[in-house]
């Protein structure tokens, strides 16, 4: 499994656009074939920073997914309202932790 997060700043007054665009978008990114989990955050410090969290089953399920015409679409939309570079971290899911009991 790959863990896929994305750390997104934008311009505060795009912040809603971009809540807009991924409203919109989730569901089918949820469904698309290799994505087993999606989540938003928000930093608790910075309201206009946003991380997108997702699951997928092989990194050529991602890459398939990032080559996509709704990738394509979604982040043609999305791109436009940065304030900052984004940042992408792919990482090879290694263990899960338990609550304790």
């Amino acid at each position: 499994m790959i863990v896929r997060i994305v750390r997104m700043t934008f311009r505060p007054e795009e912040v809603a656009s971009f809540l807009n665009i991924f409203e919109e978008s989730k569901r089918y990114i949820r469904s698309f074939e290799g994505c087993r989990h999606l989540e938003l955050h928000r930093d608790p410090q910075n309201d206009a920073v946003f991380y997108t969290y997702s699951h997928w089953d092989s990194e050529n399920d991602l890459n398939t997914y990032r080559d996509s015409e709704l990738f394509g679409r979604t982040w043609k939309a999305t791109k436009v309202l940065f304030a900052d570079k984004p940042m992408a971290f792919s990482l090879s899911h290694q263990q899960t932790v338990e609550p304790l009991s």
